[in-house]
């Protein structure tokens, strides 16, 4: 192995063996191995596409353009490489699909266990390593290396984990299955906690029907989770791919601000339109037939346009 796999197969390694031992002083110590491991095997995976290229230059965190003495620029890269935060995007720029949101969420759960959760962690380290295992099982095939080989004992821990945690995502989703518009819409996507970003969050009482009555908390972290917020940060993680491509491509946002409830959860896709926690679904507008949307309402007056909704107000 070259010293990039090397390193990255070792991290990865490391960060399983001391989540193993099950001691909470060593929690922190997995998940920056974990974490350290998933960005030296994306960096190798970027390597591998390029093979003939030199390694700085598809690496590399900034460029600039320098003189080359015969009239023309020359692309100089410094020494510094890419970070996590930078990762997803390198790879997609290079044509390696991998699950951004994961990415995302497993850059927030460091920062958030680095942060907040150092002592006693162990919830939080099974899952965030567990929600992980997606992003690694993927890069693993881009490069096409055999995990079961390079990791060992830590790739069979790592299936067990996995489906450890799907169990634990499907027992809290049970606990809204009485909630019928958000059981529908949210099937198969467990409840976020916007404090470990982890999708742990069960309902006290799983027979409650109504949507302003849950009391929610976290299975991970143990936080209390007001029902509002906790649909909001539910949707704004699921869709967080979405959202930052329709923003950088100038398009209509899939997640939108209901006018009506005032909760991030109002859907414009292909599959649902309308708002997850209120169900308000916005019509046309009564003046000039212009379809409603979060963006475009009047929110003192919701059958209307605020373009409508201005001049009607200034003829007044």
């Amino acid at each position: 192995m070259n010293s990039l796999l090397d390193n990255a197969v070792q991290s990865l390694q490391i960060g399983i063996e001391d989540y193993q031992a099950n001691d909470p002083r060593r929690a922190l110590s997995a998940v920056r191995n974990f974490y350290a491991g998933i960005l030296l095997l994306g960096k190798e995976v970027l390597v591998r596409q390029a093979p003939h290229a030199d390694p700085m230059e598809v690496l590399g965190m900034r460029y600039s353009p320098r003189p080359n003495g015969i009239g023309g620029v020359k692309i100089v890269t410094d020494m510094r490489t890419i970070d996590f935060a930078d990762l997803g995007n390198r790879l997609k720029d290079f044509g390696v699909r991998v699950d951004q949101a994961a990415l995302q969420k497993l850059n927030r759960t460091r920062n958030n266990i680095e942060h907040y959760f150092t002592k006693d962690s162990t919830d939080a380290v099974r899952a965030s390593i567990a929600t992980a295992f997606p992003v690694v099982a993927e890069l693993f095939h881009h490069a096409r290396l055999a995990p079961e080989e390079l990791l060992g004992e830590a790739w069979q821990f790592l299936l067990s984990d996995r489906k450890v945690y799907e169990q634990e995502v499907e027992e809290c989703m049970r606990t809204f299955s009485e909630v019928r518009r958000i059981a529908d819409i949210l099937d198969g996507v467990g409840i976020h906690c916007p404090y470990c970003e982890l999708d742990l969050v069960f309902q006290s009482d799983a027979k409650n029907r109504d949507p302003e009555l849950m009391e929610c908390r976290c299975r991970a972290c143990g936080a209390e989770v007001p029902p509002r917020q906790a649909v909001g940060a539910t949707l704004r993680a699921h869709y967080a791919s979405e959202m930052y491509l329709a923003a950088k491509d100038g398009e209509e946002p899939p997640l939108n601000t209901c006018p009506t409830c005032n909760v991030d959860a109002y859907l414009l896709t292909s599959e649902d339109t309308g708002c997850v926690w209120c169900g308000e679904e916005l019509e046309k507008c009564w003046l000039c037939n212009e379809q409603l949307t979060p963006d475009n309402v009047s929110w003192d007056d919701t059958s209307s346009c605020s373009y409508c909704a201005y001049q009607m107000a200034k003829d007044d």
